[in-house]
């Protein structure tokens, strides 16, 4: 199962340099990388509306609403901030240099968040392998982006 995960996950890491290809195009045929991340948003609402109808999935109460911390509804504007970013620095910097830079501020908020064990995560402290492995991966990421 754990392998599922995996191959999800991989997946899901090949569409993230594509959406902000698409989503820079549609900005140049709408009213810019704003309107476009709307659109993105828009049409993913849509997407998710239909498959938790599909599924048959209860919708929250009033009631859960309210008693949710108010930080747990940032999650959709973390995204926003995400796709818009991308939207605007992808046709200017390019997808391999776009991601470099969004897998070393990944990279750093992963190592600060497993260390803490914040928002949900499980405490992974941190220690020279895990920095270690942080810096090769960012190494490796910045050769492929210079050749």
């Amino acid at each position: 199962m754990k392998l599922f995960y995996i191959l999800l996950t991989v997946i899901a890491g090949c569409l993230m340099p594509i959406q902000p290809g698409i989503n820079s195009l549609l900005s140049e045929e709408t009213s810019g990388p704003y309107m476009a991340s709307l659109i993105s948003f828009v049409v993913g609402t849509g997407a998710l509306f239909a498959l938790c109808l599909f599924m048959r999935l209860p919708f929250p109460t009033l009631q859960t609403v309210a008693e949710v911390p108010w930080w747990y509804w940032c999650g959709g504007l973390l995204g926003a901030v995400f796709v818009t970013v991308t939207v605007i620095v992808a046709p200017r910097l390019g997808a391999v240099n776009m991601l470099t830079y969004l897998i070393a501020g990944q990279m750093l908020a992963s190592l600060i968040l497993d260390h803490y064990g914040v928002v949900g995560f499980p405490v992974h402290h941190l220690n020279v392998w895990r920095v270690l492995g942080v810096f090769f991966l960012v190494v490796g990421v910045t050769l492929i982006k210079k050749f």
